[in-house]
């Protein structure tokens, strides 16, 4: 499956000029009862979150005992703990199509913070994230629990970060990559980099890994903006995540797991066409009247 020469175009096009748009204003909790909301979700969240932490450390220590380096309990227990956390906030979560099996990763589109969340609710997964994002408050928390791939983008560390990919996928983590290298308002798919798809070539990964692409759709609340949910550009986190927790009717998240690509004889760039290809239709379904310009 791959691009028509109009959709390429199109492509490009939202690449340039969607961060032209400015983001939609944040609404700040107003009134007690916008402040009560935040507490109770907020509260109930964080709540969940230190409790999934202070379980999920004996539990890692007895997996590096029985296990190695597998993690065949934590991955089980962050998806359960991110769905009561999404329980917490109110949002809704819908999942079709079903994870692959054997070795491999997933790609997926990017729109929030929330992703987090999301897409490790909707299948067992280990995110791979710059390294920057280990200081981030709050989110590091996340990445932590989640046991998060960070990298560096230096080609110097490139020949070592290869080797900790293929050790982990060897190892049955489900990496999860996101291939646009930033996040967007959610209704639309970035062109993916090529460059990221390259790792998947590597001679010591298994002869049948496979890449599964994942379109998450995010709607929003009734009578919401539909970018609600999307977290980009220079918006801050605190404001967003106020904004989220405070709203009086929570929209809902839909996750596509689609067909797993063989790697085997595939180059970057058609991994990367393809990948992209099945994100974007997946979007399209799930959102066919979000904006696309």
């Amino acid at each position: 499956m791959s691009q028509t020469p109009a959709a390429r175009v199109d492509a490009g096009r939202a690449a340039a000029t969607w961060r032209e748009a400015a983001p939609p204003p944040l609404p700040r909790p107003q009134g007690v009862r916008a402040w009560a909301r935040v507490l109770r979700r907020g509260g109930a969240a964080v709540a969940v979150l230190l409790a999934g932490v202070l379980l999920i450390l004996p539990m890692r220590g007895a997996e590096r005992l029985l296990h190695g380096p597998r993690r065949p309990w934590t991955g089980p227990h962050v998806q359960f703990v991110c769905r009561l956390v999404l329980g917490c906030i109110g949002l809704g979560l819908r999942r079709s199509g079903a994870p692959a099996r054997g070795p491999g990763a997933v790609v997926a589109n990017h729109a929030s913070w929330l992703d987090i969340l999301v897409m490790n609710a909707a299948m067992p997964v280990f995110f791979v994230s710059k390294a920057e994002v280990r200081g981030w408050p709050g989110i590091n928390i996340l990445t932590a629990v989640t046991d998060t791939h960070f990298v560096v983008r230096d080609p110097r560390h490139a020949r070592t970060q290869a080797q900790e990919f293929a050790q982990r996928v060897g190892a049955g983590h489900r990496l999860l990559f996101f291939p646009e290298g930033t996040s967007t308002d959610g209704l639309r798919v970035l062109p993916f980099k090529p460059t990221l798809f390259q790792g998947f070539l590597d001679p010591a990964l298994p002869r049948d890994l496979a890449i599964q692409p994942m379109s998450v759709a995010y709607h929003a609340p009734p009578g919401a903006d539909p970018r609600f949910y999307g977290w980009w550009s220079d918006m801050a986190l605190g404001p967003h995540l106020l904004s989220v927790l405070a709203a009086p009717h929570q929209g809902r998240a839909e996750v596509t797991l689609h067909d797993p690509i063989p790697v085997a004889g595939q180059t970057r760039k058609t991994l990367a066409a393809q990948s992209e290809a099945a994100v974007r239709a997946g979007l399209a379904i799930a959102l066919p009247h979000a904006e696309r310009t």
